[in-house]
């Protein structure tokens, strides 16, 4: 039970603290009021009348005469207003899923018919605000199908009570001798604040004495399901929509710092629109805190790069950055680059299809005991067009630009995204806001892959924007 209340005081002091519905709807009020208070001449400070919350949120600003038992100062907003604020409104100034329902009993709680605004509620009555909408609560999601398991978790394919949208229930197993592992602690601390189209979004948090349920939005495949369902032959065209909009996740990342430390075909989901979202954030680590020094125990072997598995603990965003060349050949080849088993021969297919390292491509690797220990033969480097034939001019040196033995040489996320391999998608998936989809325009659109079965997905379709969470 100590065990217990300890693990609870760390998680909470890990993660940023909610708003409350309350106190949220207060500020959209107060805000709301000084804006038309600038609009009306005369009129002074009002407050916001909303008239029963699950039916009407638009009302007509007008001036209450005393005669109508009103104070003549106070505006008061009727059906048929210049603007109307929707559920939608609300649900995107309280951070909620778009397309929620709140519970009718909870929105006659909140009306706000009283001129006494609510004072600011205490830590434990913002957890309570949104446990009343079901938040944080097992009922909320029913289980319908196990998606897989692992050491720690299992995961469900689940349904929102409150949305009915398709959700991904990560149910965490809590040992009463370990607690929580670390790695699910870090994945939820991070993703919390992580609010990208390319990023899976974590939607609430579910904890109980046995386990911690990460919620997530459900994601219909990953890109090794993807390759497995065209035959291992993708369409060259879905090839760099796919490849952008993973460096443009993560790109998001690394500018905040954020290390993934686990890039693979396996961690990169994508749902029924081509919508391809990094996700297992268990490896990820934030390089902001004050360290110089990380594992080097990390990244699926046939993913890491040389210098991490020649033992580097000194590494920043440059590790991800490998991965990335390793799925961008995967995806034009269909077979992995470098499936070795063990780190000598992982190290052993690298230097055999890139070339044995010398001190020209990577300063001080001759001095390096770890590298001289394994005695590797002497490889001249491959021409990477016999092997990625599929690639053209522009991919095979932005795959070049990727797999550079000396990490600080290695093309940066941000970089990648303005390589000439993606001038055909055209500018203006240069400008898009972060949760914004590629495929909100209509120049990027997947094409059918020419293997041997067509695509699972919808190409076409767009849906609708389903990223905002409670966090």
């Amino acid at each position: 039970m100590n065990r217990m209340k300890s693990f609870k005081r760390r998680f909470s002091l890990s993660v940023p603290r909610t708003e409350t519905i309350e106190e949220s709807l207060t500020e959209f009020t107060e805000q709301f009021n000084q804006l038309n208070n600038r609009r009306i001449d005369g009129t002074a400070q009002g407050h916001l009348h909303l008239n029963h919350l699950g039916r009407g949120y638009g009302a007509e600003p007008s001036m209450l005469s005393s005669s109508e038992g009103g104070s003549p100062t106070a505006v008061r907003y009727r059906n048929n207003s210049r603007r109307r604020f929707s559920m939608e409104d609300l649900s995107k100034r309280l951070s909620l899923p778009m397309d929620i329902r709140l519970p009718q009993e909870f929105l006659q709680k909140l009306q706000m018919e009283s001129p006494e605004l609510p004072k600011p509620l205490s830590r434990m009555s913002r957890r309570a605000s949104l446990s009343d909408i079901g938040f944080g609560k097992l009922e909320t999601y029913i289980k319908l199908d196990k998606l897989g398991e692992g050491t720690y978790a299992t995961v469900f394919k689940g349904r929102s009570k409150l949305t009915e949208n398709l959700v991904a229930l990560k149910e965490i197993r809590l040992e009463h001798e370990e607690g929580a592992p670390c790695t699910a602690i870090r994945e939820v601390s991070l993703l919390k604040n992580l609010k990208h189209a390319n990023i899976v979004t974590l939607h609430d948090i579910i904890h109980t004495e046995r386990s911690l349920t990460l919620v997530f939005e459900y994601l219909d495949s990953d890109l090794k399901q993807y390759l497995d369902n065209c035959g291992n032959l993708m369409s060259i065209h879905n090839m760099k929509i796919f490849m952008f909009q993973l460096l443009r996740g993560l790109a998001y990342c690394h500018r905040r710092k954020i290390l993934h430390r686990d890039l693979k075909p396996q961690n990169l989901l994508i749902n029924e629109n081509g919508e391809l979202k990094l996700a297992d954030f268990g490896l990820a680590r934030a390089k902001s805190v004050p360290t110089k020094t990380y594992s080097n125990e990390v990244v699926t072997l046939w993913y890491r790069p040389p210098d991490v598995l020649l033992g580097s603990t000194e590494y920043s965003t440059q590790i991800d950055m490998w991965g990335v060349g390793c799925i961008l050949y995967e995806m034009a080849t269909g077979r992995p680059m470098f499936p070795g088993s063990t780190v000598k021969e992982e190290l052993h297919l690298i230097f055999r299809l890139l070339g044995a390292p010398t001190e020209e491509t990577w300063c001080g690797i001759t001095a390096n005991e770890e590298f001289r220990g394994y005695h590797f033969p002497q490889y001249r480097a491959q021409p990477l067009i016999n092997h990625a034939p599929r690639l053209d001019i522009e991919g095979l040196d932005l795959l070049t630009s990727l797999l550079l033995y000396e990490a600080k040489r290695r093309i940066s996320a941000e970089a990648g995204l303005r390589h000439p391999y993606f001038k055909h998608l055209g500018e203006r998936v240069h400008s898009l806001p972060d949760n914004t989809s590629v495929f909100s325009l209509k120049e990027v659109q997947l094409q059918k892959d020419p293997g041997y079965r067509s695509s699972i997905f919808h190409h076409t379709a767009r849906g609708k924007n389903r990223r905002q969470s409670i966090f």
